[in-house]
């Protein structure tokens, strides 16, 4: 498993290496001049050239990207154009925001998604059954941003219960999580439901009844067992889907995280805050792929990885 580990870890550089160009290419194309911004709209054109010359844009493009790849390499993520502080402590900071809203989004998506598709499989075309798909349509259908109004609205200016923005303790992240793991749980319910009815009908199931095991017995310990590999692929897939969403979520609930930090740095046009940020979360997608890998062989002994 060692020289597994280190193999994808060496595959985990091209394709870092890849964002980062991909990235950088895109952002040079969005129309906009950090420097005007930086120097204001008074400003004279000498002037936003010396801002522009300052912070090295009138270089060739290719020149400015190997000043980047040189930096990045001694862990520097270069300096905020807006706040003039180095992007990795902005994005140091921020980040256990983000990572939090991640966590309980993902804990609620796998409580309703689990719950509501093992309901759904061992109740086919009952009533039940079809509540969890009208759900799931439902989730898949609604966008995170208009949900977390939804949310505000209900729960913040009606009932009054829920704080609407702010990120101070585990109760301003409660709606926010909502908002972003209600999408992930419906497509969770039915995959586990896709995976349980393929599962539920198989021989050894059959002889676990037949042997008189309790039916609780039978969907947990053989059922679900046996069907957790796709369950637990879309779990870190939707990892990344979650961490994109806290980009919205944080923008509606005003909290201070990385989401709302790129957001920011977009509209000012923060090149090395975009880039840094973009890559940062690269990177922790591609680390949460490899700890899901992992997970296989927990799950399933057949799996190896020598």
């Amino acid at each position: 498993m060692f020289s597994y580990i280190i193999k994808r870890m060496l595959q985990m550089i091209p394709t870092l290496i890849g964002v980062s160009i991909i990235v950088f290419i895109l952002i040079h194309s969005v129309p906009g001049d950090p420097a005007r911004l930086i120097a204001g709209n008074e400003a004279s054109a000498q002037d936003v050239e010396l801002v522009r010359e300052r912070l090295g844009l009138n270089q060739p493009l290719y020149v400015q990207y190997g000043s980047y790849v040189v930096h990045l390499l001694s862990g520097d993520l270069g300096t905020s154009l807006r706040s003039d502080r180095p992007v990795l402590q902005e994005i140091l900071t921020r980040f256990p925001t983000t990572i939090t809203l991640t966590v309980i989004a993902i804990i609620i998506m796998v409580l309703i998604g689990l719950f509501a598709g093992i309901v759904s499989a061992t109740k086919p075309n009952s009533i039940w059954d079809n509540a969890t798909m009208m759900f799931s349509l439902f989730g898949i259908s609604m966008p995170i941003f208009w949900l977390g109004l939804m949310l505000i609205l209900i729960f913040s200016y009606y009932l009054q219960i829920l704080p609407s923005g702010g990120s101070d303790g585990l109760k301003y992240y409660i709606l926010p999580a909502f908002a972003v793991g209600l999408s992930s749980s419906a497509i969770l319910a039915r995959l586990t439901r896709s995976s349980l009815l393929e599962v539920i009908h198989q021989d050894f199931v059959r002889t676990a009844r037949a042997k008189g095991v309790k039916e609780k017995a039978v969907i947990y310990k053989h059922t679900l067992k046996n069907a957790l590999i796709p369950i637990i692929t879309v779990i870190g897939l939707e990892f990344g889907h979650l961490l994109g969403g806290a980009v919205l979520a944080e923008t509606v609930f005003s909290m201070n995280g990385l989401g709302r930090y790129v957001i920011q740095s977009i509209q000012f046009r923060d090149y090395p805050a975009i880039q840094g940020s973009v890559l940062f979360i690269a990177t922790i997608f591609v680390v949460v792929n490899l700890i899901v890998d992992l997970c296989y062989s927990l799950v399933d002994p057949r799996v190896r990885y020598d």
